[in-house]
């Protein structure tokens, strides 16, 4: 793993720089990082940002539940991202084509797309226009759009970790986790050789809390939402 949670306040170097229409900006939470997304504030009330959308092919795992993947997608889209989400559960997503409007025909934005969970063909990502992929497909999901270009990032939605799914969480770069009942917490610590302190604090984490878990990285953070993203996604929480 490789990805590194970076702190907006210092000099992380220079990101591309992403444009988007404002209308959408008014709509959901741009990101305090040029290219990263802002996922949650450290102890200290700062804002924590990930280089989620990068020059080289990514991985991101999210386990806990629909509101942290959505608003994930959500700010990726507020750096200018394509969202592409692949998905079982389609009405559950709607939200994005909301945020994201329509275009000057009147027609909803290409910005999102909702697909089955079947193979299409993605959009080509660039620097211009990097792409976010969200596989929404239950606990143990089929790999079916790996990252294998540059700017594009693949993120796993896991309602829950379960042994099946070790494969895909093992080649994540940066794994997002709320809270996890003791068994699975268990299993978190098997997977990636955590400590028994670091096991116990999985399973006490509130409801707006996540851990972000990555190569020699630990750190809890607290879930944050603005007022545009409250009416589309309701109060932060844990689960769908």
């Amino acid at each position: 793993m490789s990805l590194r949670l970076r702190d907006p306040g210092r000099n992380n170097g220079v990101a591309p720089e992403f444009t988007v229409d404002p209308k959408l900006l008014d709509a959901i939470s741009p990101s305090g990082d040029r290219g990263g997304i802002v996922v949650g504030s450290g102890l200290g009330g700062e804002p924590l940002t990930i280089s989620a959308l990068r020059s080289v092919p990514t991985r991101i795992v999210l386990v806990g539940g629909l509101y942290l993947a959505r608003q994930v997608a959500l700010r990726a889209m507020a750096v200018g991202a394509w969202v592409v989400i692949a998905t079982g559960r389609p009405a559950a997503w709607q939200v994005l084509p909301k945020a994201a409007g329509s275009g000057p025909n009147g027609r909803p934005s290409p910005l999102v797309q909702i697909r089955r969970l079947t193979p299409v063909d993605l959009p080509r990502p660039s620097e211009d226009a990097p792409l976010l992929v969200v596989t929404d497909g239950g606990p143990t999901p089929q790999d079916l759009f790996p990252p294998r270009s540059a700017w594009q990032t693949t993120v796993y939605v896991l309602p829950y970790l379960h042994p099946q799914a070790t494969t895909v969480a093992n080649a994540a770069d940066i794994v997002l986790m709320q809270r996890l009942p003791v068994g699975q917490a268990e299993l978190a610590a098997r997977i990636w050789r955590l400590p028994p302190q670091m096991m116990r604090q999985l399973t006490t984490l509130k409801d707006d809390q996540v851990v972000a878990l990555g190569t020699n990285l630990w750190r809890p953070l607290r879930l944050v939402t603005t007022g545009k993203e409250q009416q589309l996604l309701g109060p932060v929480r844990r689960g769908d």
